[in-house]
């Protein structure tokens, strides 16, 4: 949140115009999540026209996801919300654009300021190796990158990452106006190392209860061998040094922030320092809610419960705790 306030304040430092266009990209769909980002966008902006006696701004703000998601539960809120916000700020507009933000998505040249929180490493489809019908890349009893993954395997995860996040800033470039601002959060690595358990480990345990599913098959027909070996997650956590140089590729942004997070193992907890049985539970609900879709499109619904909850038992049978490592980038636009 320091780094997202530091940037709208910069952004409010400048001669704003009237109406001030936000894009929330990858909203989700809790109303809760989404509608406090706005609430954070647009206090920090107000604040900051106050302190230099200025007029606050009306505020457009475009709410972006994929077609799936369901904007509805968001509109729902969105009368309570509108009338807290006038009180508070003065008129805010909000509308929701589906779509992938892997393309564009919004006119030229209308945003002012671009939202992206835990997005981008959700990869725009599985890389197309993996699809080959002739000599597919087989990624043998994993759903993602491992350490016993061949080279060919987290070449195709890191290429296709560089496909799509340098068609999202190229796209963005189209439609940020010069100074303003973009802030987005991503799952991320430290290291040069495409392998380390804090990136790994949690694929590694589902990973390996696929397989004990894939091992019942004989007597409860949930999965087939050859279903899971199809099977790969469309998810990548790329080093920060790479994220840095594509942006220095792509040419239209300058860098102004990097911030790296270090969450540790139980933070998922809130905080809250339970047994490994509880924090493999609350692993295991808030990696389903991460999953629950892309698994649900390739093996339908029949195995969710087993998966997880054997994802459970995996998690708490074992002793091993890792950092969740996350990275923020603040981005300035260049002058068209």
């Amino acid at each position: 949140m320091s780094l997202l306030r530091q940037a709208l304040q910069d952004l409010g430092t400048l001669l704003l115009p009237e109406i001030v266009t936000i894009a929330d990209i990858g909203c989700s769909s809790g109303p809760d999540t989404t509608l406090f980002a706005i609430t954070e966008i647009t206090s920090a902006i107000s604040e900051r026209c106050r302190e230099l006696g200025r007029a606050t701004p009306e505020f457009l703000v475009y709410l972006n996801d994929l077609h799936a998601i369901d904007f509805n539960r968001v509109f729902k809120c969105l009368p309570d919300f509108n009338k807290k916000m006038q009180e508070q700020h003065g008129p805010i507009y909000i509308c929701g654009v589906p779509g992938s933000f892997y393309g564009r998505i919004f006119p030229t040249q209308s945003l002012h300021f671009v939202h992206c929180s835990s997005s981008l490493h959700w990869l725009s489809q599985v890389p197309p190796e993996f699809c080959d019908k002739v000599n597919p890349l087989i990624n043998k009893g994993k759903i993602f990158i491992s350490k016993t993954s061949p080279p060919s395997v987290i070449d195709a995860y890191k290429y296709q990452f560089e496909r799509d996040f340098s068609s999202f800033l190229k796209s963005r470039s189209k439609e940020v106006v010069s100074g303003g601002r973009m802030v987005f959060s991503l799952k991320a690595r430290r290291t040069d190392d495409p392998t380390p358990d804090e990136s790994c480990l949690l694929w590694d345990y589902l990973g390996e209860a696929f397989q004990d599913l894939v091992a019942e098959c004989c007597n409860t027909g949930l999965i087939e061998e050859k279903k899971f070996d199809t099977y790969n997650t469309p998810y990548y956590e790329p080093y920060t040094e790479d994220v840095k140089a594509e942006i220095k590729k792509e040419g239209s942004f300058i860098l102004d922030h990097l911030k790296i997070t270090a969450i540790p193992w139980d933070g998922a907890n809130g905080g809250n320092k339970y047994d490994r049985t509880k924090t493999a539970e609350i692993m295991g609900k808030m990696i389903r809610a991460f999953n629950e879709s892309v698994i649900h499109s390739h093996f339908g619904s029949e195995i969710m419960d087993r998966l997880f909850q054997r994802f459970t038992e995996i998690v708490a049978a074992d002793t091993k705790e890792v950092e969740h490592i996350g990275a923020l980038f603040s981005l300035i636009r260049k002058s068209h």
